[in-house]
């Protein structure tokens, strides 16, 4: 992305979605059930069409993602109830941003410290090849800053001492809430009316800091072209029971993450079966 011509990263997407279309048979099939909870059944044919849409459209994300990071081409960004995002700025107090695999996820979390220059912490899962993940760290330090840093999600608690922290000193928090990492916390909830066990720890942190959690996705609309929409802020209850009011805040973010898929489910970019076997 950074060194080839930008008429030629047409054709890369376009072929290398061709040669891995056929042989990732996993993820093929995880896209196919997944998109079935949010689409419906279909035949064989619409079934492939599908997964090949999918898995285009994550190539250009992908693609542009790096684009974003490590050239200076210029991208259209539209923000789509902003008023959610000032409502919450305007307290000072932190904010938890839940997003979803959807879209260039990212992009959502950076547009407080590019808007209000408010320190934003982006929560990622560890990706399983170290050295993919060393690959995205460097790529990273190039927009790393004052304003924006990079956590790969650990088990270790001083990692959610620190984040917990920067709430408190008003900051932002990003983390995705559409399914947990292997081996964390969860609580039930549904998606498209399925069960499914949400991550917990975004609303434990946010009731813990007493901070609100505000759903945001970034949707691709064409080249270089986002459109990041802002949900309304969700409050987590504080009762006597931690897990109950975690339940019900993750409760109103699926429902967030539902109206997002829906708007673009091809860009939800979930490469694991999330109900299988159903």
């Amino acid at each position: 992305m950074a060194s080839m011509p930008d008429w030629t990263k047409s054709a890369i997407v376009v072929v290398f979605t061709t040669l891995f279309f056929p042989t990732i048979r996993n993820i093929r099939r995880a896209i196919a059930a997944n998109l079935e909870a949010v689409l419906g059944p279909c035949g064989f044919f619409e079934r492939q069409q599908r997964i090949f849409r999918t898995m285009y459209v994550f190539g250009w994300c992908l693609s542009e993602r790096y684009e974003r990071l490590v050239t200076d081409a210029s991208f259209e960004v539209a923000v789509e109830a902003i008023e959610h995002w000032r409502e919450v700025a305007a307290s000072g107090r932190g904010v938890v941003m839940v997003t979803a695999h959807l879209g260039m996820y990212e992009a959502g979390s950076m547009l407080p410290a590019s808007i209000d220059k408010r320190h934003v912490h982006l929560v990622r899962e560890p990706e399983v090849d170290p050295r993919a993940q060393e690959f995205i760290r460097e790529s990273v330090r190039s927009v790393e800053g004052s304003h924006y840093t990079m956590h790969f999600q650990t088990d270790d608690p001083l990692q959610g001492m620190a984040l917990l922290d920067a709430l408190r000193r008003g900051e932002i928090v990003a983390m995705q809430g559409d399914r947990p990492r292997a081996g964390s916390r969860t609580v039930q909830g549904t998606l498209f009316g399925r069960p499914l066990a949400l991550p917990s720890g975004p609303a434990i942190l946010a009731r813990t800091a007493g901070a609100p959690m505000l759903p945001v996705f970034a949707i691709r609309e064409g080249r270089r072209r986002y459109r990041i929409v802002f949900g309304p802020p969700i409050d987590v209850p504080e009762t006597g029971d931690r897990t109950a009011d975690a339940a019900a805040a993750m409760g109103r973010v699926a429902a967030e993450v539902e109206r997002a898929v829906r708007r673009a489910p091809h860009q939800w970019f979930v490469f694991r079966e999330l109900w299988p076997g159903a």
